[in-house]
């Protein structure tokens, strides 16, 4: 039986880098400082939790119905596995915020173009956004 390889140290939790590799046919065996890739690195559960999302082609109802999970917690185990794979969500608060200030110097830069605003309103109003 073949055990996975952990990813993460049990004495101090620092991720662990592989230092020796074997061919189980030939027995050659290079050693080195090896990092195993994100996904190898991830818990079990987690990894089960990625392949399943993967065969439902990213349908978060078809996830659901598949691991009978709610719509929040399929959710959640995305976002944490996300987080865990190094990458950086934005608070939903963060984009509505980026979405109101792009609508709001679109809308100075219409009144700019239409000449309803001067070239120093329009640079004072896009300083205040």
């Amino acid at each position: 039986m073949k055990y996975k390889a952990p990813g993460i140290c049990p004495v101090c939790g620092e991720k662990l880098s592989i230092t020796k590799l074997s061919c189980p046919k030939c027995s050659t065996a290079i050693e080195g400082d090896f990092h195993p890739c994100e996904f190898c690195r991830l818990p079990e559960d987690d990894l089960n939790f990625v392949k399943v999302f993967i065969k439902c082609r990213g349908n978060i109802k078809d996830v659901e119905k598949e691991l009978g999970i709610s719509y929040p917690t399929v959710r959640g185990k995305l976002d944490s596995i996300i987080k865990e794979l190094g990458f950086v969500i934005p608070a939903k608060d963060t984009v509505r915020d980026n979405e109101l200030k792009t609508a709001a110097r679109n809308e100075i830069l219409d009144q700019l173009s239409k000449g309803e605003i001067t070239p120093k309103e329009a640079t004072e109003r896009m300083k205040n956004i």
